[in-house]
């Protein structure tokens, strides 16, 4: 997912979609855990992934806490 395609989001898609991506990264985890993965770097995009939808999020959020004030 690109960032273009994540800033047009809004703050409640976004949250939904992190939580989706957590979901997902605790099952890739559990599945390393009881057996080898085909692709290890999987891990690594969910977690970058989710980083950049938080990030984002936080952006969005903190501008329209600026916004009412």
């Amino acid at each position: 997912m690109k960032v273009k395609e994540i800033r047009a989001m809004s703050l409640n898609e976004l949250a939904q979609r992190i939580r989706e991506e957590e979901d997902a990264l605790r099952q890739l985890r559990f599945q390393h855990a009881v057996a080898q993965l085909e692709n290890p770097m999987l891990l690594r995009n969910k977690r970058r992934l989710i980083a950049r939808l938080k990030t984002i999020y936080n952006e969005k959020r903190r501008a329209s806490a600026q916004q009412t004030v």
